[in-house]
């Protein structure tokens, strides 16, 4: 009984108990696709019914984290299957599950608001905003910003972070960026620009149908 309501994993080799970061970096990617499209919707056809269902499924999603067992979550066992057969990069869980209380508090919000008040306001979109956030951090950099947030609440070292972020030491040769590198990606924004003058009108041009005007082509 007490296995099944734990946090957290015990692994040989770690003295606390630790979380597979890969399959919830997995996790957090499904999490912010299914999202993003939920609000995409409400953005370019007032559908809220989707935004809906997306945050009832994932305060679920995350009380099942956080109460019972993270083996228990559903988007974290389909997290583990896509990536079974990638190594294992083991992560802290302590920190995770202070990270994972901040989802389940803005995803409540967000369902009481929206879910059950039915209403809509700048409160419900910028704490859909933060939470976008934190999950596009989590599955693009593997960037958990609540467990930032944990270090910086109880002021304590951080334990098994991914990448080894928690531990201070000289960056490899292959991390650090040289005077060229900024200056290509300075170049960049001025490219940016540079298309932004020129090709303006062009780009806001409506697109037509490739193969209609090959058909018309060839009817004559």
């Amino acid at each position: 009984m007490n296995r099944a309501f734990q946090f957290g994993e015990n692994v040989n080799g770690y003295n606390i108990r630790v979380l597979n970061e890969r399959e919830i970096r997995a996790s957090a990617g499904i999490w912010f696709l299914f999202i993003f499209m939920s609000l995409m919707l409400i953005v370019f056809k007032q559908n809220f019914i989707p935004v809906k269902y997306a945050i009832t499924l994932f305060l679920t999603d995350f009380i099942i984290r956080v109460f019972i067992n993270p083996k228990f979550s559903p988007s974290l066992i389909i997290g583990r299957l896509i990536v079974r057969n990638q190594t294992p990069e083991y992560v802290g869980a302590r920190q995770k599950r202070f990270a994972w209380i901040i989802g389940v508090s803005l995803s409540a919000l967000m369902f009481v608001f929206l879910v059950l008040m039915n209403s809509f306001s700048p409160i419900t979109g910028i704490t859909c905003l933060i939470c976008l956030i934190f999950l596009f951090f989590e599955a693009c950099f593997g960037i958990c910003l609540g467990c930032k947030v944990y270090s910086i609440v109880y002021k304590e070292k951080v334990q098994y972070c991914p990448g080894e972020i928690c531990d201070s030491k000289s960056k490899q040769d292959i991390q650090k960026t040289s005077g060229i590198q900024l200056l290509i990606v300075l170049g960049l924004v001025a490219y940016i620009f540079v298309i932004a003058n020129l090709f303006n009108n062009q780009f806001r041009k409506e697109p037509h149908a490739l193969f209609n005007i090959s058909r018309k082509t060839a009817a004559k």
